[in-house]
C-alpha cells in the first residue's frame, strides 16, 4: 500500500526537507539519503573501505550499520566478492544466495548496489533474440510502428501489466503514442499528459541515468548510514543509483493511479530526452531481475537510435521538397525583368514554399499583401517588431495571441513566420488558427487550480485520471525547423537580387557576403574543415565565397569559387551563383553537370559576368570525392612532405556558355588534406604563375602536419598570401 498522507517526506528523504507541488520542480531528487530496500548499497574510499551504507546492511550482510563504517569491502562481503566486484562482476553468491551487482562512481566514492536475485522476468537476451529484438524494431517503418513493437518487446521481458511509450513536444508535455497492456485494462493510448507530471529535474535524471525501478510503492524507505558523507558533509548523488529512494510526490502520484510498482526506461536522441518507456503493475510489488532490466534498457537504447534516424530520414525528404520549391521560386525571380520585389510577392508558390495562407511584404514603408490577411499596417509592424532577433534571420510563432496579446481576436491568423534583419524591411508569411482536440489524462491545470485556492489547501498530485478532453485554439500549425532554412534561404537570395538597386547597395552587400562567406566553416561528423576569406587590401568586397553542405544521401559538398570583379556588382552575381549551384545539387546532378548547368544560366541571365569554380562532393564513409572545375586553380593534395596537384580537366569560365566540364574521382589518403583555393592566392602582377603555385605547393607541404588543420591554413596565407588585388579564399578538409 502507498504510505499514509500524514507520514513525513523525511522518510523518502532524509538528506532534505518536506516538498510539496509549489516546491517539487526545485526538488534535489537526485541526492535523497535513502535508498528503497530490496538491495543494500555501500559507499567506499579509494581504499575500499565503507564510507556510507544503507542502514539494512546487517540483513544482507550481518553487519550493524555503525560497525560497516570504516571496514573494507573484503570484510563486509569476503574476500573473494570482493575481489570479483573489483573484476567488474554482475552476478555472485553471496552467503549462499544469488546476489545482483551494480557499481559506479559518485564523486571520490565508488558506489556498490547489491540486490537478491530476482525470480521475475529471468530472460537473457542471447544472441539469437538480440538479434530478432533488434530486427523487429528496425523493420517498424515509423516511428508510431517503433513505438507499438518497443512496448511488445519491453513488457514481453519486464512482465509488467501496462507499459507505454511515451513521447513528449517542444513544451515537455507527454503523448501516449503505444501501449500493451494486459487484459481488463482500459487504454491510455493517444492520451496526454502535462509537462508539470514529470517536473524538469526528473526529466535531467532521466537523461544521466536511463532507468528507474520502484519495486514496491507502498516501500519503507532506507536511510543512508550516515546520511551525510563525512568527507564532504553533503549528501550522496544517487543520480546513478538503481536503489535511489523516489521523491514523495512520485509515489503518491502513482498511488493515485492504483500502480503498485513502475519502472521507466528513457528514450534519448542526439543527446536529448525524446520520450520514455513507461511501465505500470497493478496487482502488488514486481522487481523485474538486473538481466531483464539491462536487455529492456538495451532495447530503449536501440529504439532511441532508430527514432532518430526516423525522424532525420523524414526530415531530409520534407527539406528536399522544400528546397525543390525555391529552386523554382529562385530561376523565376532571376530572369524576371520585374522588380525582385515584385516577382517574389507575385510568384504562385510564394504561399506554397512554407504552407501560408497569405504573405506581406515591407520595404522601406512600401507594404505588399497576397493571399488572405486581415490586419492593418500598424498591426503587421507590431508583429514585425515582435519577432525581430538580430542573432536569428528568421523567427516564427505558432501562437500569436501569446506573442501580441493586443492582437488576440483581431486577426484569423495564429501563426506567422518572418524573415528579415531591418526594422522596416521584412516579409511576413501567415497561418491560420488549427483548432485541435486533445485528451489529456486528466485535468492539467490541476497545480494552477489547487494553488488558487490558498495556502490552506494541500498542495498534493492530482487525483483524477479520467480522459479530460480540451479544445486547443488560437493555435497554427507549429513551423517546422526546415520551413525556417528555406525560408531563410530565400531571403538571403532575394537580397542578392536587390544589391544591385538597392539605395545602400554597399552596406548590404558587405552584410550578405558575411552571411553567406561565414567566418567558421560548419561541423560534420568525422571530417576537420578549415576555411578562410581574405579581401583584396584595396577593396571591402568581391566575389569570392567557400560554401560546405550535405547532401541527403550523406555526402558533403565543399564548393570554392569566384566571381569575376570587385563591388556591389560581384557580390550580388556571387549570391546568386551560389544560390544555383546549391539548387542544382540538391537535385541530384553530378558535379560536371551542375556546372555546366551553372555556366548556360550566367551566359544567360547575369550580364557580363564570368566565374570560376572547384566542386569537391566527399563520401566520408570512403574517402572517395568527386572533383569537378571551371576555370579554376587545381586542388592540392596534401601530405606530410608532398603536396600533390590533383590533374582535372578544366572547362573554360562560367558564363561564356561553351565546353563540358568532367568529374575525376580520386580517393583521398588517410591522413591527408584537399586543399581548393582561389587565384587570389597564387596570382600577382609580374610574377610567373606556375612559379607561385610551386611556392605554394613546397609551403604546404613543409608546415603540413596532424594538427590544428585551420591553424596551418592561417599559417599557409600568412606566409604565401602577401600584399595582391584580389581576394583570397581557402578551404581545406580532412578526413579525421
Amino acid at each position: 500500500m502507498p504510505r499514509a498522507r500524514g507520514m513525513s517526506a523525511a522518510v523518502h528523504t532524509p538528506a532534505y526537507g518536506e516538498v510539496d507541488l509549489t516546491t517539487c520542480d526545485r526538488e534535489p531528487i537526485h541526492i535523497p539519503g535513502a535508498i528503497q530496500p530490496h538491495g543494500v548499497l555501500l559507499a567506499l574510499d579509494d581504499e575500499q573501505r565503507a564510507v556510507m551504507v544503507s542502514a539494512n546492511v546487517e540483513s544482507m550482510l550481518g553487519v550493524a550499520p555503525t560497525a560497516a563504517i570504516g571496514r573494507t569491502l573484503a570484510e563486509l562481503v569476503g574476500p573473494g566478492l570482493a575481489i570479483a566486484i573489483t573484476d567488474g562482476v554482475e552476478s555472485a553468491t553471496l552467503r549462499g544466495g544469488e546476489v545482483e551487482i551494480r557499481q559506479h562512481r559518485s564523486g571520490d566514492r565508488q558506489i556498490v548496489e547489491i540486490e537478491p536475485v530476482s525470480t521475475v522476468g529471468q530472460m537473457r537476451l542471447t544472441y539469437k533474440s538480440t538479434r530478432g529484438a533488434m530486427a523487429r524494431l528496425a523493420q517498424a517503418p515509423s516511428v508510431a510502428d517503433l513505438g507499438a513493437q518497443l512496448a511488445v518487446e519491453v513488457r514481453a521481458l519486464l512482465g509488467f501489466d501496462r507499459v507505454m511509450v511515451y513521447r513528449f513536444d517542444e513544451e515537455w508535455n507527454g503523448e501516449v503514442i503505444a501501449e500493451e497492456r494486459r487484459d481488463g485494462l482500459n487504454s491510455f493510448l493517444g492520451l496526454h499528459y502535462p509537462a508539470s507530471d514529470i517536473p524538469a529535474q526528473a526529466r535531467r535524471l532521466y537523461t544521466v541515468n536511463w532507468t528507474r525501478l520502484i519495486a514496491d510503492i507502498g516501500y519503507t524507505p532506507v536511510p543512508l548510514h550516515p546520511v551525510f558523507d563525512p568527507g564532504t558533509n553533503a549528501p550522496l548523488d544517487l543520480s546513478h543509483a538503481t536503489l535511489r529512494s523516489v521523491s514523495p510526490i512520485h509515489i503518491e502520484y502513482l498511488s493515485h493511479m492504483f500502480v503498485t510498482a513502475s519502472m521507466s526506461i528513457s528514450l534519448v536522441v542526439d543527446g536529448e530526452l525524446w520520450g520514455l518507456v513507461a511501465c505500470h503493475h497493478y496487482s502488488g510489488p514486481h522487481r523485474p531481475s538486473h538481466d531483464a532490466r539491462s536487455a529492456a534498457e538495451f532495447l530503449g537504447q536501440v529504439a532511441s537510435q532508430l527514432a532518430g534516424d526516423r525522424e532525420r530520414a523524414d526530415g531530409r525528404e520534407r527539406t528536399l521538397a522544400a528546397q525543390a520549391v525555391l529552386g523554382r521560386i529562385a530561376a523565376r525571380t532571376s530572369t524576371s525583368p520585374e522588380s525582385p520585389l515584385v516577382s517574389i510577392m507575385d510568384d504562385p508558390e510564394l504561399l506554397s514554399l512554407v504552407d501560408a495562407t497569405g504573405a506581406v511584404l515591407s520595404y522601406d514603408g512600401v507594404v505588399t499583401v497576397r493571399g488572405d490577411v486581415d490586419l492593418d499596417a500598424a498591426q503587421l509592424q507590431l508583429i514585425a517588431t515582435a519577432l525581430e532577433d538580430p542573432a536569428s534571420y528568421a523567427t516564427s510563432t505558432d501562437h500569436l495571441a501569446a506573442l501580441v496579446p493586443a492582437l488576440a481576436g483581431a486577426s484569423s491568423a495564429a501563426g506567422v513566420l518572418r524573415i528579415g534583419s531591418d526594422s522596416d524591411r521584412w516579409l511576413l508569411w501567415f497561418r491560420p488558427e488549427q483548432e485541435r482536440v486533445v485528451d489529456w489524462g486528466g485535468d492539467p491545470t490541476n497545480k494552477q487550480l489547487a494553488a488558487e485556492e490558498g495556502p490552506h489547501v494541500r498542495l498534493s498530485p492530482r487525483r483524477s485520471f479520467e480522459k479530460w478532453r480540451q479544445v486547443v485554439r488560437g493555435r497554427s500549425t507549429p513551423w517546422a525547423p526546415w520551413k525556417l532554412e528555406v525560408a531563410d534561404a530565400l531571403g538571403k537570395h532575394l537580397i542578392g537580387l536587390l544589391l544591385s538597386r538597392s539605395r545602400d547597395q554597399l552596406a548590404m552587400a558587405e552584410s550578405i557576403q558575411r552571411s553567406v562567406v561565414a567566418d567558421d566553416p560548419p561541423r560534420f561528423d568525422g571530417i576537420e574543415l578549415a576555411a578562410r576569406y581574405q579581401p583584396a587590401s584595396t577593396f571591402q568586397l568581391g566575389g569570392d565565397w567557400w560554401d560546405a553542405f550535405p547532401l541527403s544521401d550523406g555526402r558533403i559538398v565543399f564548393v570554392v569559387g569566384d566571381v569575376a570583379g570587385h563591388g556591389v556588382s560581384a557580390a550580388s552575381a556571387m549570391t546568386q551563383v551560389r544560390t544555383a549551384l546549391r539548387a542544382y545539387l540538391f537535385e541530384g546532378h553530378d558535379p560536371a553537370t551542375c556546372l555546366d548547368k551553372l555556366d548556360l544560366l550566367m551566359a544567360g541571365l547575369i550580364d557580363q559576368r564570368v566565374a570560376t569554380a572547384v566542386l569537391a562532393v566527399l563520401d566520408p564513409t570512403t574517402g572517395r570525392v568527386e572533383l569537378a572545375s571551371a576555370g579554376h586553380p587545381p586542388p592540392l593534395v596534401i601530405t606530410r612532405g608532398a603536396a600533390d596537384v590533383v590533374d582535372l580537366p578544366v572547362r573554360p569560365l562560367l558564363g561564356v556558355g561553351l565546353g563540358e566540364a568532367e568529374t575525376v574521382t580520386l580517393d583521398l589518403p588517410p591522413g591527408a588534406a584537399l586543399l581548393l583555393y582561389t587565384d587570389g592566392l597564387v596570382e600577382r602582377r609580374g610574377v610567373d604563375m606556375d612559379e607561385r603555385t610551386d611556392r605554394l605547393r613546397a609551403l604546404a607541404a613543409d608546415t603540413y602536419a596532424d594538427s590544428d588543420l585551420q591553424s596551418w591554413v592561417d599559417r599557409l596565407i600568412e606566409l604565401h598570401a602577401d600584399d595582391g588585388d584580389d581576394d583570397t579564399t581557402v578551404l581545406a578538409l580532412r578526413l579525421s
